[in-house]
């Protein structure tokens, strides 16, 4: 049974950085694609960022170049450092493995 759990959300002030986690377990998941997804109170779930198999990367827009994207994949682990936070990144993050989701992670952005 495939699980992801993402951690690492929290409140943070404007400019702050936090780190989300998403640990995955019931498979490996070196040779497949991932991503992190938000949804903010009222809206619709959006694309974040994703990782394939060859550490391609991708993000969306209004997060490039705050945020990176990087697993390990010998921990199974996917990751999201997020840099220089807007109160508009508030939203619940969560990973994606094909069909599945993780429960996902508050962040909050505020002063």
């Amino acid at each position: 049974q495939v699980q992801l759990v993402e951690s690492g959300g929290g409140l943070v002030q404007p400019g702050g950085s936090l780190r989300l986690s998403c640990a995955a377990s019931g498979r490996s998941f070196s040779s497949y694609w991932m991503g992190w997804f938000r949804q903010a109170p009222g809206k619709e779930r959006e694309f974040v960022a994703s990782i394939n198999q060859f550490s391609s990367t991708s993000y969306t827009n209004s997060v490039k170049g705050r945020f990176t994207i990087s697993r390990d994949n010998a921990k199974n682990i996917l990751y999201l450092q997020m840099n220089s936070l807007k109160p508009e990144d508030t939203a619940v993050y969560y990973c994606k493995f094909q069909n599945y989701w993780g429960q996902g992670t508050q962040v909050t952005v505020s002063s």
